[in-house]
């Protein structure tokens, strides 16, 4: 039987390219790009990305999003308040896109994601560690040492 890996990509459909990249990089900074076509953009992520496809048509999410993994979860707040951009969900960080895609955000430290060593040296995030929690969690799976 075939099992689940992993999350390669996401896809959210945007109204406008450009205006979904500057969007993104209000938040974050220079996005670097994988490719772009006419109707797509890829944002790198190391060695996952995120595509945005002109065309979202439905209405704004309710309870779908997906959860972006971070260096750094209370910079992203701050970044999101300085931009005027709503923030739900208590303790945790969520928020939509102009078009009604909800991101959660997480920090890479507290939660069981992990990308190797190589993969975070690459994306200039060397030392960047987990919380014990998330270690804990690993080790209760056999995931970690």
């Amino acid at each position: 039987m075939p099992r689940l890996v992993g999350i390669n990509h996401i896809a959210l459909e945007v109204g406008d390219i450009d205006e979904a990249l500057a969007f993104w990089e209000s938040i974050f900074g220079e996005m670097p790009l994988r490719g772009r076509g006419g109707h797509m953009a890829f944002i790198d992520m190391g060695d996952q990305f995120i595509a945005l496809a002109r065309g979202r048509s439905q209405p704004p999410d309710r309870a779908r999003h997906f959860g972006l993994v971070v260096d750094d979860k209370e910079a992203v707040r701050r970044r999101l308040r300085e931009l005027d951009v709503p923030i739900s969900g208590g303790r945790g960080l969520d928020f939509f896109d102009p078009w009604g895609n909800q991101i959660q955000v997480v920090d890479y430290r507290d939660v069981q994601f992990t990308k190797t060593e190589e993969i975070l040296r690459g994306m200039g995030l060397d030392g960047l560690e987990k919380s014990e929690g998330a270690v804990e969690e690993l080790r209760a799976k056999g995931l970690a040492g």
